[in-house]
């Protein structure tokens, strides 16, 4: 049997994620027919059936739904090659740090502070990025180095906590539970994240919530889609009693509004930044930079 070729994992993947050779040769940019011939070339090769065709549907095989995992890895690995290798020929190297808006800890100008201090430290290019993305920007070779807050999906990644602090409900100050000193997350049930989706998975709306909902529904409040990650936009939807939030504590210091209340949450899991890094990386420039942060936060817990 001969090696597998990336041509023939991309044509599998399209196929095995679309289950309708139609729409994976409009996504691949071909005709079908020679999709499908190399489909059954792919199943020749390999001595398996990949997938069960009828006439309605495809669907795949127990051996199709194993070379499509190790095909995801394979072609994220192949991707992420081709990535650094275009970085590293690049004729003024740089180092790339994934990150999102505001999840920095508050350190992000010590970090670089820091950092420019090292021997084998790089301009820095910041890849800004939404919620969760920094760690696939690692894995793919967009990004040389990130700060990551939990959870995230360490796959591939080696990473070293920075720092640890309490997550903090966000609510509207006419919040019925505005007044509390603290909260558990039993008494958010009911209540919605800016996704969409419940505090407390399974519960349904509280009264509350529902008249909230309600106003949406009649148009006073417009329904946000898709959810917003912008912070001031996020505040605003609080306020108006759309959403609540749960913010690593030093988010909630560093935007402190008279229309807001910040009450901890006690069983919530902490907020963990860490500094991350591809687990192969031998890059002197991101030793550096790992180097540097983690100085930088211990030098600011010496003098808090």
């Amino acid at each position: 049997m001969s090696d597998l070729e990336v041509r023939q994992l991309r044509y599998f993947v399209a196929v095995a994620e679309e289950l309708h050779f139609g729409r994976a040769a409009g996504r691949l940019g071909m005709a079908q027919p020679p999709l499908s011939r190399a489909i059954r070339e792919l199943e020749r090769q390999l001595g398996v059936q990949l997938l069960e065709r009828t006439t309605r549907s495809v669907a795949l095989t127990r051996a199709g739904e194993t070379l499509l995992r190790d095909a995801r890895t394979v072609l994220e690995a192949v991707g992420a090659a081709d990535r650094r290798a275009r970085h590293a020929g690049r004729p003024s190297a740089r180092l790339r740090l994934a990150l999102k808006a505001d999840n920095d800890g508050g350190m992000l100008s010590e970090i670089l502070a820091a950092y420019q201090r090292e021997d084998a430290s790089l301009p820095v290019e910041l890849i800004w990025g939404g919620r969760d993305e920094q760690a696939q920007a690692l894995r793919d070779g967009r990004a040389d180095v990130g700060l990551l807050l939990n959870p995230f999906d360490d796959r591939g990644l080696d990473f070293e906590p920075l720092r640890t602090e309490p997550r903090i409900a966000v609510l509207a100050a006419d919040d019925p539970l505005a007044g509390r000193a603290s909260l558990k997350l039993a008494d958010l049930a009911g209540r919605l994240l800016p996704d969409g989706s419940p505090v407390v998975p399974g519960e349904k709306p509280t009264a509350f919530a529902q008249s909230r909902l309600q106003a949406v529904r009649r148009g006073l409040i417009a329904e946000p889609r898709p959810p917003v990650s912008d912070l001031s936009q996020l505040f605003r939807l609080v306020e108006l009693g759309c959403v609540v939030c749960l913010l690593p504590a030093w988010v909630t210091r560093a935007y402190p509004r008279a229309e807001l209340v910040h009450i901890p949450v006690e069983d919530a899991e902490p907020a963990v930044l860490s500094v991350g890094w591809p687990r192969d990386a031998r890059s002197p420039a991101t030793a550096a930079f790992v180097r540097a942060a983690q100085a930088a936060f211990e030098a600011a817990a010496r003098a808090a």
